[in-house]
């Protein structure tokens, strides 16, 4: 697919064509910088999370923790960002291996899915927290602004762990709610998110 098409650049209007059967309308990007939290609220600075696109990306780029052996999170709010607190059920499995050729899965990982929990939901494993290694990869959220149906959602994260090696984890699952979901917050179980850059598209 070229960039130029009869005059229109594929990123023209904001958007972009994608792989995902729709266009990419980028929303808003957000830089870590030693922050705690990175929070995506609907209608605060420029964000847009609800009813105006039914499947929302957010990508993971060169994400680093502060904190050796540490694990990427994330969770959702239907009340503005007040609370973190939305009721999941999700699946978790992982394939790894190492520098050293060691590897193994794939791995169900049952210290990453939930049953209905309500705490965050974990996307990596063991997260590096050496000067090269980072974490990436992408959220897609389903309908979060549906009042009818639960909120599904599908993850892929590839991780530098502190062995070190290379993870790549498969997280599905559903926010099980039928209220309107307009926040989602990402962080790491024990440090900060030193680096790294969290965009937000709407797929149109």
């Amino acid at each position: 697919m070229g960039l130029i098409s009869n005059g229109s650049t594929i990123f023209d209007s904001g958007s972009m064509a994608s792989g995902f059967g729709g266009s990419l309308v980028f929303i808003k990007k957000l830089t870590a910088s030693s922050s705690s939290t990175l929070s995506f609220v609907n209608g605060s600075s420029g964000v847009v999370l609800d009813g105006t696109y039914k499947e929302y990306l957010f990508t993971f780029k060169n994400l680093h923790t502060s904190s050796d052996d540490d694990q990427f999170k994330f969770n959702f709010s239907i009340d503005s960002g007040s609370n973190y607190n939305i009721a999941k059920t999700s699946t978790h499995f992982y394939i790894i291996n190492t520098e050293g050729d060691s590897n193994s899965g794939p791995t169900y990982y049952n210290g990453g899915d939930l049953a209905q929990g309500t705490g965050e939901q974990i996307t990596t494993l063991e997260s590096g927290a050496d000067n090269d290694e980072c974490d990436a990869g992408y959220l897609h959220l389903f309908n979060p602004g549906s009042t009818t149906f639960v909120k599904n959602f599908i993850c892929q994260m590839s991780e530098t762990g502190a062995t070190p090696r290379a993870s790549s984890n498969h997280i599905a699952g559903y926010g099980n709610t039928t209220s309107a979901i307009n926040a989602v917050q990402f962080t790491y179980h024990q440090g900060n998110i030193d680096a790294g850059d969290i965009c937000l598209y709407g797929i149109s």
